[in-house]
């Protein structure tokens, strides 16, 4: 079982790859959830608009798409980050790049845990358990 980080057409960001895969861990332990493989890819916008039309059939850029293989309390997945993306949503936020892009790593591992952003409260419960887990880093 392992969290593993990889780049394609960027270059890596600035993270400590142990401690965010601790830290992952520790967020996943408060839903009660065990880490399986997680794989993270970081990549530019052109490659997250070819993943979302292929495997989602959406035609639009985004700062994050999680594909869940979890089973029962053990989390798994394949994580794309756009780097563009975050990069963007940072300016428009008027946010730290690297405070956005960890909201953005551990927004994925929410999904993985069983939390979704589709409703307005939906949303409302994302963003606060992102700052919660922010605060846990």
């Amino acid at each position: 079982m392992s969290i593993t980080f990889d780049v394609e057409n960027v270059d890596f960001p600035k993270i400590k790859k142990r401690e965010t895969a601790n830290w992952i861990k520790s967020v996943a332990r408060n839903y009660e959830k065990q880490t399986g493989d997680i794989s993270y890819l970081f990549c530019n916008d052109e490659k997250i608009l070819e993943v979302n039309r292929q495997y989602l059939q959406h035609d639009f850029y985004t700062d994050i798409i999680t594909f869940d293989y979890t089973e029962g309390d053990r989390i798994s997945g394949d994580i794309f980050i756009s780097l563009d993306t975050v990069l963007s949503n940072s300016i428009q936020y008027n946010a730290d790049f690297e405070e956005e892009l960890y909201r953005v790593i551990i927004h994925g591992i929410l999904h993985l845990c069983g939390l979704n952003d589709k409703s307005e409260t939906e949303q409302q419960q994302m963003k606060a358990a992102e700052e919660e887990a922010l605060r846990m880093r």
